[in-house]
């Protein structure tokens, strides 16, 4: 099987390259490294089955060879790239999605588009299923994520409607692992950089409001077993276990064995104030839920954050 992965050189994307080359088959990435990491895919630069195409998913893409499954991943994905890269992000959410999917039509391929819980915007329905058409404010600043991904899944369904293209919506919630940047301004990187220096830990608003965190593998599980079924309508994929960012904060201080205090600073625009998937769908399409604790997979990451820095500190 060839498999074609836009934005496959960023956390989850990377993470995804792995599992497809180590199950057989030959994978291509197109990324134009926005957000991306030449350093994640790198070890299989040297790969037969593995190809690198350094390309905007906004430019029309000519492929070599028939693709059999399009993973759709490329976007800016956390509040900070997003906002630094708001046309950037809109763009990818309309146009190149349009060329992915149109590739996938002309290839006769499978496509899976990967948005987001974002798009539940902040939710009145908690937790939040699959039928909850969101609370988005369309022209707030995260707008250019939210309405850019709610734009991709419309234009998705338009595809399996009008040309019965196989298609699967996946709605990724928090997820989190090795590979995340640390200046990216998601949430458990900036914790655990923070905690790691006895810096004080950056805690936006009270710290009540609540996030669900899933483990990278899992993640990736859940998304291979989504690209395989028949079922166009979205399918949350997330960890329905829910935090406070206080008791995340607490949590990977005692991790690091940090000394950091709070610093608190004021809520962001239209941050949510829960997140939390209802995964009823995925289980049962998907036979799928995670499987590893926040603690386990926090102790991974703090441990792949080590190593990082110390390669940095040598390099210097």
């Amino acid at each position: 099987m060839k498999v074609l992965i836009s934005g496959g050189a960023g956390f989850i994307g990377s993470h995804l390259v792995d599992r497809f080359l180590n199950e057989g088959a030959k994978v291509i990435v197109v990324d134009n490294l926005i957000t991306g990491l030449k350093s994640n895919i790198a070890a299989h630069f040297n790969n037969k089955d593995f190809e690198f195409i350094n390309q905007d998913v906004c430019e029309s893409l000519p492929t070599k060879d028939k693709v059999d499954l399009i993973l759709h991943l490329a976007s800016p994905a956390s509040p900070f790239d997003y906002l630094k890269y708001p046309i950037e992000t809109m763009r990818t959410a309309s146009i190149g999605t349009f060329n992915m999917l149109e590739l996938a039509r002309k290839n006769g391929a499978r496509f899976l588009l990967a948005s987001t819980s974002e798009v539940y915007g902040d939710p009145q329905i908690h937790p939040q299923t699959e039928k909850y058409w969101g609370n988005v404010n369309p022209v707030g600043p995260r707008s250019v994520y939210d309405e850019g991904k709610r734009f991709a899944e419309a234009l998705t369904a338009g595809f399996y409607r009008k040309y019965k293209l196989p298609v699967v919506i996946i709605r990724i919630f928090n997820t989190y692992g090795p590979r995340m940047r640390p200046g990216d301004g998601r949430v458990i990187p900036t914790f655990i950089n923070q905690a790691l220096r006895n810096e004080p830990i950056s805690i936006f608003g009270d710290g009540n409001q609540t996030r669900s965190f899933c483990y990278v593998d899992d993640m990736v599980e859940g998304i291979c077993r989504a690209s395989q079924v028949n079922h166009s309508q979205p399918i949350n994929l997330g960890n329905p276990r829910e935090y406070t960012i206080l008791q995340l904060a607490e949590i990977v201080k005692n991790l690091c064995q940090s000394t950091s205090q709070y610093k608190f600073l004021p809520l962001p625009q239209d941050d949510p104030q829960k997140r939390k998937p209802d995964i009823t769908k995925a289980k049962k399409l998907l036979q799928w839920e995670p499987k590893i604790e926040l603690e386990q997979g926090l102790k991974n990451v703090i441990e792949w954050f080590k190593k990082e820095n110390q390669s940095i500190l040598h390099k210097r």
